[in-house]
C-alpha cells in the first residue's frame, strides 16, 4: 500500500456508514431535483428562480435524509417481497 493509497483510505468512512452514506447522497440529489421542479411548477423561472430553488433546499434537504432514513427498512421489506431471490 503506498502513502496516497493509504491516506486515501484513511478519509474514507468505514462500511457499517454505508446505509448512512447511501441515504445522504440519495437525499441530497433527490431533494435538489424535487425543488427544481417543484419552485418552476409552483412561482415559474424568473431572474429569482436559483434562489428560490436553494431556498427550498435548505428545508428539503435534511426533512428528506431523514424521511429515507426512517423508511429505509419497510423499502427493503417491500423490495424482499417483491423481488425474487437469486438462485
Amino acid at each position: 500500500m503506498t502513502p496516497r493509497t493509504a491516506t486515501r483510505s484513511r478519509r474514507k468512512l468505514g462500511v457499517r456508514a454505508t446505509p448512512y452514506v447511501f441515504a445522504f447522497y440519495m437525499s441530497a440529489i433527490m431533494a435538489l431535483l424535487m425543488c427544481f421542479v417543484i419552485t418552476a411548477a409552483a412561482t415559474g423561472i424568473d431572474d429569482q428562480y436559483l434562489s428560490k430553488v436553494l431556498k427550498a433546499y435548505q428545508l428539503a434537504m435534511p426533512v428528506a435524509f431523514a424521511c429515507v432514513l426512517v423508511v429505509r427498512p419497510i423499502v427493503l421489506k417491500l423490495v424482499a417481497w417483491t423481488v425474487h431471490p437469486g438462485q
